[in-house]
């Protein structure tokens, strides 16, 4: 199975598509109104710094076992784990239980930015009044278009990850995320234009530690994990597709460090924009489907740079939906021994219906509700608050105590020993801590 599977065929293919992976909305969407909410300038160094020590570790953890199994998630656990381990195997099944239930809201939340995309092409972005950007946005979500475009998110992600490694998810990749740097670069240079730009760095990037308390640690901690997509096997999934030349702890510091750029360069394309126009910085989620249309259309040329935005958010969206549809495409495919077309046709189906759900929980559904909390929101609350800290705190610890240690370093070859170790020692015990800390407060 492993002589026949294929591979990556160039760098920028490695590159783009586990960055893809990692970049989407919980850069450009997520981590703008997190550090608008937790104070700017000292969550970014917190962020950073947890990124460094924990994020990388993790993501060569996931790197490590892709490659050394040659299999998707839970067959990198079945494989590598020694005999009498076979409960690791379960870690595999939560990973792609969370990507089922990521991909069924996440492509929900992807569908709004192509009704947001498709106003701002019309015009009609522009038309709605400050005051009436709520009641516009709450009667779009608990409408039938919001399904529509749940389903064309998920149509737009089969067709990809349909045609395979090579001819769909890296082709793509590699033509996606240089579109999405290019968007990036020209909405922030837009954004350094503006008045308030100085005021809005130095919001981003003037640290106050007086602000610093247990959440914006928390915070910033969670935001790193969440960011690079860790935990669910969506990094492991790809390294697998990696030949042997491909150096990985050089591929993952690139990846987290171009995934952290891609988060500051939203940063730069917001907060100048929000302090020009006397926004609230900690306007918290609504800061991209409220506030921001309301700053571009007060904008010159607001109409092409709202255009613009949501393209780069719609963009983001489908590299991520590729990755967490891969998880479970190559389970289906290596596990159970079906085509690529079943598996995707299977997926898609079963994603389908419970994207549906999560979207009609805004609508017809709203009054439908598990402990509290409506379909969208407890896929959300499982997978974002369970499954993913829960999942990579047992990834790093099979790796730094379970793993055999010869496998681990000859993968990551030739790093200095003393990296290793560093390595090592965060995987035992730096991140699990920390992980083990955000499940506990998020729960």
């Amino acid at each position: 199975m492993t002589q026949n599977r294929p591979h990556f065929a160039t760098r920028l293919g490695v590159i783009a598509t586990t960055v893809g992976s990692a970049v989407g909305l919980g850069n450009i969407w997520r981590f703008p109104y997190e550090a608008g909410t937790h104070g700017g300038g000292a969550f970014l160094i917190i962020y950073i710094a947890c990124i460094a020590v924990i994020g990388i570790p993790v993501i060569c953890a996931e790197f490590v076992m892709g490659r050394a199994s040659r299999r998707n998630i839970f067959g990198a656990f079945r494989t590598l784990a020694p005999r009498g381990g076979r409960w690791w195997q379960s870690v595999g099944v939560l990973g792609i239980l969370g990507s089922v239930l990521i991909l069924s809201f996440y492509s929900v939340v992807a569908g709004w930015t192509i009704e947001y995309l498709l106003q701002s092409l019309a015009g009609t972005l522009d038309a709605v009044a400050s005051s009436e950007r709520q009641i516009a946005f709450d009667r779009f979500t608990g409408g039938w278009r919001c399904v529509l475009w749940t389903v064309v998110i998920l149509g737009l992600n089969c067709a990809i990850v349909l045609g395979g490694v090579r001819k769909g998810i890296e082709r793509v990749s590699n033509l996606l995320m240089p579109l999405l740097f290019i968007l990036l670069v020209t909405l922030a240079v837009n954004s350094l234009l503006l008045p308030g730009a100085a005021s809005g760095l130095e919001f981003l990037f003037r640290p106050d530690f007086s602000t610093v308390d247990s959440s914006v640690i928390l915070g910033a901690l969670g935001q790193a994990f969440f960011s690079l997509s860790l935990g669910l096997g969506t990094m492991m999934i790809y390294a697998s597709y990696f030949s042997p030349a491909t150096p990985l702890l050089k591929s993952a510091a690139t990846t987290a460090g171009l995934d952290t750029l891609v988060a500051l360069i939203a940063g730069v394309i917001i907060f100048p924009a929000v302090f020009t126009f006397g926004a609230e910085p900690a306007a918290g989620p609504k800061l991209v489907f409220e506030v921001l249309p309301d700053i571009f259309y007060r904008m010159p040329g607001g109409a092409v740079w709202s255009t613009l935005f949501f393209l780069l958010l719609l963009l983001a969206s489908l590299t991520s939906t590729i990755s967490m549809s891969e998880i479970s495409v190559a389970y289906l495919s290596e596990q159970w021994g079906m085509s690529r077309r079943k598996a995707v046709a299977l997926n898609s189906g079963i994603v389908l219906v419970l994207g549906t759900l999560c979207a009609l929980s805004f609508g017809p559904l709203s009054d439908f509700t598990v402990c509290g909390k409506t379909i969208f929101e407890l896929f959300d609350y499982v997978a974002s608050n369970i499954i993913m800290p829960l999942g990579g705190m047992l990834i790093s610890v099979f790796v730094g105590w379970v793993l055999k240690r010869q496998t681990f370093d000859l993968e990551l070859k030739p790093a200095p020993r003393m990296l290793l170790n560093a390595l090592v020692f965060s995987l035992r015990f730096i991140a699990p801590g920390a992980i083990a800390l955000i499940f506990i407060v998020y729960i």
